[in-house]
């Protein structure tokens, strides 16, 4: 686990920690998060320590725990994070739906989700959203037999993919597209899933209203100049909306993806 202290007002006694799921590794969620958790403290005079568990199930133990006191996570983190500990979800990108999608080696065979039949996919985590629960569900219920293997990261199942490790591999097109022009030009996406309202930033019921409005007032603010708006690019948060968990989350309890989650995983 990575923590980065106090990043705003160092005269805070208090600082809150930010959890960030870790979908890439842990040096590129630092940059982009470590400046605008800085920024956002000097606006709020408070002080945030940026926690990147080592696991996408270190995550999930921590948020299921109450530990973190803000979390970027997943819509389905959201929906156990709400049931465990009452995260209530205050931010999310406004500009775009998120999908999970497939992904093969450019020059493979398969075309269609039919062609993954008995075929090893690789999976970043059990309860990944779009990359993992909404493609295990789907194959499951079309009775396609596959085999899951989890490889603990979005980057780490590209680029298996790409070196043949697994047939196929489930991922979300925002890590796709972050990835470089040498590692997309590689993979092809032969199944993309339904869209939904994507990661949300959520905040620990035991957080004050007025610390966590302002909070959600200094992200907002951010989309006003042009420093603030490349920094919330790096969040992949680039357009900031309040969300709340029964408009935008709750839905998703009706997708039948418990019997899916796997909360001990290693």
């Amino acid at each position: 686990m990575v923590s980065a202290s106090c990043l705003g007002d160092i005269s805070v006694k208090h600082p809150y920690s930010v959890y960030v799921v870790p979908q890439f590794s842990a040096t590129e969620i630092h940059t982009a998060w470590a400046p605008l958790l800085e920024k956002v403290g000097i606006q709020t005079k408070q002080c945030y320590n940026l926690i990147i568990p080592g696991t996408i199930p270190e995550f999930e133990k921590a948020i299921v725990a109450g530990k973190a006191d803000y979390a970027y996570m997943n819509p389905y983190h959201e929906v156990m994070a709400y049931r465990a500990q009452k995260y209530m979800p205050l931010l999310a990108d406004g500009s775009k739906m998120l999908s999970g999608i497939v992904v093969v080696k450019s020059d493979s065979p398969i075309k269609t989700l039919a062609d993954l039949r008995n075929a090893t996919i690789a999976f970043p985590a059990p309860n990944a959203f779009g990359a993992s629960l909404l493609i295990r569900a789907t194959l499951s219920k079309a009775g396609i037999p596959f085999r899951a293997e989890f490889v603990k990261s979005h980057s780490n199942v590209y680029r298996s993919v790409i070196f043949g490790d697994y047939q196929a591999g489930g991922g979300i097109q925002a890590t796709l597209q972050h990835e470089r022009p040498e590692v997309k030009e590689h993979l092809r996406v032969v199944y993309t899933t339904g869209a939904y309202k994507p990661h949300p930033i959520a905040v620990n019921p035991r957080i004050s209203l007025s610390d966590a409005s302002a909070f959600t007032d200094a992200i907002l603010g951010l989309k006003q100049d042009p420093s603030g708006r490349q920094l919330l690019e790096g969040i992949q948060i680039s357009d900031p909306v309040k969300v709340s968990y029964q408009k935008d989350y709750q839905s998703l309890e009706s997708l039948g993806l418990s019997k899916f989650v796997v909360l001990d995983a290693n």
